[in-house]
């Protein structure tokens, strides 16, 4: 076996590039949301786009493929979220699979629209069919011990998105192994696959869980694949360093459905995003200094050492002649400066209230 390859620390897909210091990359989990119709499909890309996407991401499945019919009949009840399924887990996927023919026409009425098309491909058959069609490979949380299929898709040479749901450290692990063996361009995001769309949920969604795959893979790019309610996770997670973020979306969460019940709306959407970007852009730089923002109001808010009385020419300063008061002009001695200034002599008059300057001084 090679040497392990190292995280890459930038990665571009379709021209963009996804940093830590980037801007913050958004994908649009449509999903099964178009609801087996082709015409609402694209509509909802480019609502994705209007909304503020970067990408609009669907899932590439066969029920025969993904699931099994006696397996899941097997269970003694239905489990998590599928509990509310009105059909059986098999009919379901089968009923929201999509038509592989649409392939294309998605792709193409994504870079119409503007934005990258991703997928997720459930089968080896179906990675090498969409392979043409993406800039980079999503890899379900549901995969995450499947490393035959992992290392597929990591050896098609092009940036993986591995979603960690449900899984621990060790899953983790093993499934980047595989990957950083054939290839650095890795995006690891953390992600919690309970899909109630409950607030109790926010409760097992550990965010901090991104700083230990920081530790753990220096350099790593992060992402989170969120099924919770609203954006504050996403603002969290962002807080944290993440930078490409996967939400389901949805025109209208009334609608029937598996996805639609935990998915954003245009409107939550485009709320999402631009908080976002105002948090990104509050973070700003690790180094703390006078912004160009506040260089009037520090002028107006600090203090300087003023007169506390009328001090005629030859005065020899003592602490009883000085007072702290706003504002503070550049030319001023500021308080830290006391102890310099305390036993000079006065250089002229000066009035009570005015502000002492080095050179009034000797």
């Amino acid at each position: 076996m090679t040497d392990q390859r190292i995280p890459s620390k930038q990665i571009s897909i379709d021209g963009k590039k996804i940093s830590k210091s980037s801007p913050v990359y958004f994908i649009a989990e449509i999903g099964s949301n178009f609801d087996q119709d082709l015409s609402r499909a694209k509509d909802l890309i480019y609502m994705a786009k209007e909304a503020g996407a970067d990408a609009a991401k669907f899932q590439h499945y066969t029920a025969q493929s993904l699931v099994s019919d006696v397996g899941f009949k097997g269970l003694a009840n239905n489990k998590s979220h599928q509990a509310s399924w009105k059909k059986s887990v098999f009919d379901t996927y089968a009923d929201a699979s999509i038509n592989q023919d649409w392939t294309e026409i998605l792709r193409d009425t994504c870079a119409d629209a503007g934005l990258a098309f991703f997928t997720s491909p459930y089968s080896f058959d179906l990675v090498d069919l969409v392979d043409d069609f993406v800039p980079a490979h999503k890899i379900g949380s549901g995969d995450i011990t499947w490393t035959g299929i992992i290392e597929h898709i990591a050896r098609k040479g092009k940036p993986v998105l591995l979603a960690t749901g449900a899984s621990n450290m060790a899953d983790v692990q093993r499934a980047m192994n595989v990957i950083l063996d054939v290839n650095s361009d890795i995006i690891l995001m953390q992600c919690n696959t309970n899909y109630a769309a409950t607030r109790d949920n926010f409760n097992y969604l550990h965010l901090n869980v991104v700083s230990k795959f920081q530790e753990m893979f220096p350099g790593v790019i992060t992402g989170l694949s969120d099924h919770t309610l609203g954006d504050v996770s996403v603002l969290g997670a962002v807080a944290l360093g993440v930078r490409v973020i996967e939400k389901h979306f949805t025109d209208s969460t009334e609608r029937e459905g598996p996805d639609h019940a935990f998915s954003m709306t245009p409107t939550t959407w485009r709320e999402m995003v631009e908080r976002t970007r105002d948090l990104q852009s509050a973070l700003g730089a690790s180094e703390k200094e006078v912004e160009p923002n506040e260089k009037e109001t520090k002028v107006l808010q600090r203090r300087s050492i003023c007169a506390a009385r009328d001090l005629s020419k030859g005065t020899i300063i003592s602490e009883a002649h000085l007072n702290m008061l706003r504002p503070c002009p550049d030319d001023a001695i500021q308080p830290f400066e006391v102890g310099q200034l305390v036993g000079r002599v006065v250089l002229r008059n000066i009035k009570s209230g005015e502000h002492l300057k080095w050179e009034d001084v000797n």
